[in-house]
């Protein structure tokens, strides 16, 4: 199973709404659990690993239940409200290594105040040694960058803010 077809069932776990998915090829195991399906906001958890096949004897313990996942602290009201609901945001499609630009000597993709059209390159994504080109959804002009360069992003995380032309 490649990169791809792991990312596609990220996504159909994410946007089906499921709580888990399960996968066995031979010695191949992975396990998507969807905690948004019980916290709102929360990303899905991806395990992969190639796991040998194991046969328990009848007297052993059951296994310990995972705890719960802590509830989401609310937001303080006293927190700045800011008006970036007329924005669009484009948003990470995995979980990786941000960058701006194409390499350390070259200019950034996008700037703040850049115009964008739909199909545009805003940054590459790194995961698992791959680059990926993440192009905007939106056609419209940059209004701030979420994320710094060379740090770690997660899935659906914001990454660009655009007001939609």
């Amino acid at each position: 199973m490649d990169f791809n077809q792991i990312q596609e069932l990220i996504r159909m776990v994410s946007k089906h709404k499921l709580s888990e998915f399960s996968l066995k090829e031979g010695d191949f195991k992975l396990v998507i659990r969807n905690q948004s399906a019980s916290i709102e906001g929360a990303s899905p958890v991806m395990v992969a690993a190639p796991q040998p096949v194991m046969t328990m004897p009848v007297a052993a313990p059951a296994p310990a239940a995972a705890p719960a996942p802590a509830p989401k602290a609310e937001t303080p009201a006293a927190a700045p409200v800011s008006d970036d609901s007329k924005y669009v945001a484009i948003k990470s499609p995995m979980v990786g290594t941000f960058y701006r630009s194409g390499g350390p000597d070259k200019p950034p993709f996008v700037k703040i105040g850049d115009t964008v059209d739909a199909g545009t390159k805003v940054c590459i994504i790194e995961a698992m040694k791959l680059f990926n080109e993440i192009e905007s959804e939106v056609k419209g002009k940059v209004v701030k960058i979420l994320v710094e360069d060379a740090s770690p992003v997660e899935y659906e995380q914001p990454l660009f803010l655009v007001e939609p032309a």
